[in-house]
């Protein structure tokens, strides 16, 4: 693939990337990890860099949210001390996986999500 082909699909692909995080309120880093790799990162590479891409997403859309009214501080707390715990064994884990190991759990983490939008 030339290089002109690949850069307009990955600056097209970070778009698609914004779109669905601002629209969804997240779920951009599930476009994100594999847009990176197609960028030519690798798995553990891509996870922690998809991380630091959806901050800005993130904080720009939870502006919009609270501005427009949609935003429950209660459940904001009670998912944040899950996110920080989350985020921090995720992080140790990260380090320790292996990259194909890595993929793997990411794509079944992938496609069990998907099956459970088809079916609800």
């Amino acid at each position: 693939m030339n290089a002109k082909v690949k850069s307009t699909l990955v600056y097209g692909g970070s778009v698609a990337v914004g779109l669905v995080s601002g629209f969804f309120g997240g779920g951009g880093g599930m476009l994100c990890v594999p847009l990176l790799q197609f960028r030519g990162l690798d798995a553990k590479r891509a996870h922690a860099t998809a991380l630091l891409v959806i901050l800005p997403i993130c904080i720009a859309s939870s502006i919009v949210y609270i501005v427009n009214g949609y935003f429950d501080g209660t459940a904001v707390l009670c998912a944040c001390i899950g996110v920080v715990a989350g985020g921090a064994v995720g992080a140790a884990a990260l380090d320790k996986l292996n990259g194909a190991t890595i993929s793997v759990i990411f794509a079944l983490l992938m496609m069990a999500i998907g099956l459970k939008l088809v079916i609800a």
